[in-house]
Formats: C-alpha cells, sequence, structure tokens
C-alpha cells in the first residue's frame, strides 16, 4: 500500500476493508493497554530473592545499625555500587529512595529557590523567569516537574545522536535564563536514541558557554537496560566535564526501578563535591536518611557490576520478545507505504512511532474506541502539544505477548485508515 502512489479509486477500496476490518476489531471488545512503561509481574519476579536476602543481619560492613537514624547519602557499600553506574567517584554520589524523579525534582526546587551554597545564588534570585531545554520528543515527567515549579521549557530536536547541539549552543549563549536541560541519554524516553560521544563532549561543555549556574539534567535511567550485549555504549559525561573544567555544570541520576522493584527501589544522584555539599544541606532539612535497609538488601542481591549485568540479561529475555512484536507489526504492516516512521531501539522501555504529520490524535483516538489505550498524543511534548501532531509513544513491557500482538493488529489497522482517510480528504 503505497499512499502517494494510489489512485483516489484504490484509496477508497482500501478505506473500505480497513473500516470494515476496525468494525470487527472494535466488535471484539479489546482491553488492552500500551501506555506506560513499567516493568511486568515477570520481570518484577526476578527480584524476589531479595525478600528472604537479609535475614536477621541488618548491619553493613562497617557494622552499622541500619534499622537507626543517619546515613544521608547512603550506605558505602550501595554508592560504590552505583556510583560506577552512573560513572562517577563514591564521594560524587547520594542514595536515595525509591524514585530518582523526587532526587530530580529536590534538584530544581533547591536551584530555582535556595541555590548552590558556595558555587552560588538561586536561579530565582536573578529576578528573571528560569527556562529549561527540553529535546523534544521526550519524557513527559520531566517537563511536569518544569511546569509546576514555573519553569518555562523551550524544545530543541532530539536527532539520532542526541539533542540538536548547534540549536542548544546558539540558544544558551543567546539566553542566559535558560539554565538547565534535560537528557536521557542511553535510550532516551521515548526514541530510544543513544548520544553520540561528540554530543556528550558538547553538552560537558555547555558549562562554559551558558548563563551562571547553568546545570544539564543527566537522567540516566535506562543506562543498563540494553536489549542485547552488542548495544551502544554511553560516553562518561563527568569524565569529559573534568576534561574541560566543568564539573559543577552536571546532575546525574539514576535508579533501581526498572531493575529491581520499580516501587521499593533506590534511587541515586551523582555531582561534583560542591554541588553534593549543597545538595545534601537542603535535603536534610527534609529528611533524616533513607530506607538503608533496602539499600543493604540491593547490595546483598545485585553484588556488583557482574551480578548487576546477569540480572539485567534476565531482564532483556522478558522485554526483547515484546519489543520483536512490535516491530513485526510495524514493519510488515506499515514498512514502505509511506504513511509513518519509526525507531527501532536497542534498549529501553520504548518505540517511539511517528505518523502522518496531523494524525497522532487520531490514531490515538480510533486505538482507544476499538479497545487499546495508548499514551496521549503530544505528551512527548512540553506543555502536550505536539507541533505537528504525529508522535506516539509505545510501551510494551506489561502486557502480555499475546496482548502485545492483538494491540499491534489495531494499531497498525488505526494508521492505515487514518492515513487513507486523510489523503482522501
Amino acid at each position: 500500500m503505497q499512499l502517494d502512489q494510489a489512485s483516489t479509486t484504490q484509496l477508497r477500496e482500501w478505506e473500505t476493508t480497513l473500516a470494515q476490518e476496525y468494525q470487527q476489531f472494535k466488535a471484539s471488545g479489546l482491553n488492552l493497554d500500551l501506555t506506560r512503561g513499567k516493568p511486568s509481574a515477570e520481570q518484577l519476579d526476578l527480584s524476589d530473592a531479595m525478600n528472604l536476602i537479609l535475614g536477621d543481619d541488618l548491619s553493613n560492613e562497617s557494622n552499622t545499625d541500619l534499622r537507626n537514624y543517619g546515613g544521608l547519602d547512603g550506605i558505602p557499600e550501595c554508592k560504590r555500587l552505583f556510583a560506577e553506574v552512573l560513572g562517577v567517584a563514591n564521594d560524587e554520589i547520594l542514595i536515595g529512595g525509591n524514585s530518582s524523579l523526587t532526587l530530580m525534582y529536590f534538584a530544581v526546587l533547591f536551584a530555582q529557590n535556595q541555590g548552590f551554597g558556595a558555587l552560588g545564588a538561586s536561579w530565582a534570585s536573578e529576578g528573571k523567569t528560569t527556562k529549561f531545554l527540553a529535546p523534544v520528543p521526550g519524557y513527559d515527567r520531566h517537563f511536569s516537574v518544569c511546569e509546576h515549579l514555573g519553569i518555562e521549557l523551550i524544545p530543541v530536536a532530539l536527532n539520532d545522536d542526541g539533542p540538536d547541539m548547534d540549536a542548544v549552543e546558539r540558544l544558551v549563549k543567546a539566553d542566559p535564563s535558560i539554565k538547565g536541560i534535560w537528557c536521557v541519554p542511553r535510550f532516551s524516553n521515548p526514541t530510544g536514541t543513544v548520544y553520540s560521544d561528540q554530543v556528550v563532549d558538547r553538552l560537558a561543555q555547555l558549562g562554559k558557554l551558558a548563563g551562571s549556574n547553568f546545570r544539564v539534567f543527566w537522567d540516566n535511567a535506562y543506562a543498563v537496560h540494553s536489549l542485547s550485549d552488542d548495544a551502544p555504549e554511553l560516553a562518561n559525561i563527568m569524565d569529559r566535564c573534568r576534561a574541560h573544567g566543568t564539573e559543577d555544570s552536571v546532575y546525574l541520576f539514576g535508579s533501581t526501578s526498572k531493575i529491581t522493584y520499580a516501587g521499593a527501589g533506590v534511587s541515586f544522584a551523582g555531582m561534583s563535591k560542591g554541588n553534593l555539599k549543597a545538595f545534601s544541606q537542603h535535603l536534610g532539612m527534609s529528611q533524616i536518611g533513607p530506607d538503608k535497609i533496602n539499600q543493604l538488601r540491593h547490595v546483598r542481591f545485585l553484588k556488583d557490576s557482574q551480578g548487576l549485568a546477569a540480572h539485567m540479561r534476565a531482564h532483556a529475555a522478558v522485554l526483547k520478545p515484546r519489543f520483536d512484536i512490535v516491530l513485526k507489526h510495524l514493519r510488515e504492516g506499515l514498512a514502505d507505504t509511506g504513511m509513518a516512521s519509526w525507531n527501532e531501539p536497542q534498549g529501553g522501555y520504548f518505540v517511539s512511532f511517528d505518523t502522518l504529520p496531523g494524525l497522532a490524535k487520531e490514531v490515538v483516538k480510533l486505538a482507544a474506541d476499538a479497545g487499546v489505550k495508548l499514551t496521549p498524543a503530544g505528551a512527548t511534548f512540553p506543555y502536550g502539544k505536539d507541533p505537528d501532531n504525529k508522535n506516539i509513544r509505545i510501551a510494551p513491557s506489561v502486557p502480555s505477548l499475546d496482548e502485545i500482538d492483538r494491540a499491534m493488529a489495531v494499531f497498525v489497522n488505526c494508521v492505515k485508515l487514518a492515513s487513507v482517510r486523510q489523503r482522501l480528504s
């Protein structure tokens, strides 16, 4: 089905056939969900051994009783394990609760209102509207943090190798009120992009180009979430920052939310010693210490980088067949039709799909009416506004293989039907 080569008669015939197929889907009473990228029960089961791993030994390597208060920055063995994931030194990391989003929110909040201690005053003290760069399509919860705190978001294109750095550099040079950029550098949400070495190096130099107290928010949420052993690696941004003398310009974040238990994991933030000192002082106003017992059981369960890698290969064995089904339907149903484009990720949790301009909302509505829920069109852009109305994020991790197979059959039908109808109009 080559859309741009079809005659009006062919288009009408296709529309009739596709509409009949669509009505059959509607009549089948489906109730399928491809909306959020969370681990499936099968993935969560991989970590059940954590529940019995501690026994009655609740002391860490320094014989500290972890049942008590204290330890705001985390236990040493947990810091060592996840410092390696972030690519920072053991004294440049803080271990938090189960949500890295919480740490990111606090980091933005503290920067906006409390400042950076000896490194500088708050963004708000400058008396201007704080602005952030938002590579798009991107992660809706990043955008929500800024929206909630009254920070203006400026979209920049996310290319195949990372953010459009020519645009990023031009913008930060021209406007010192731009104080940050959101980055998901390995297997970006939703495109699966892995930032190139050159892009990482240019991001590391933004601290020299931007206004005072600019920060790269490096949310490496999918740092170890590859679908195969030969997936592309990511350059170490902290090493690049050290080379350029910009260590204070980057905050790094991660968590075990998609490694162990999504609702009972540990999060971590990496930053320079100066940043970490100020951040810890602010954080200490809201808590005395995180759940150190949970940190200990993660260390005893994952053990070290080799144990973590083996655990993530088990995750990949669960996830990859789901992605394979999604891509099989897209290739067989939509390749060479001129109706759509999509990424084929080597890790992460999403497939980013583009309809023809102007059709994403219609496809999402058609799918919903046929019993398949998709992430709302526009969710991958600031303020929910996709200027081309074309991007849809597909999240195949939770449904069963059979459910994904049925959902994708509906999805492909909806894309074709909407595309043909647009062409006819």
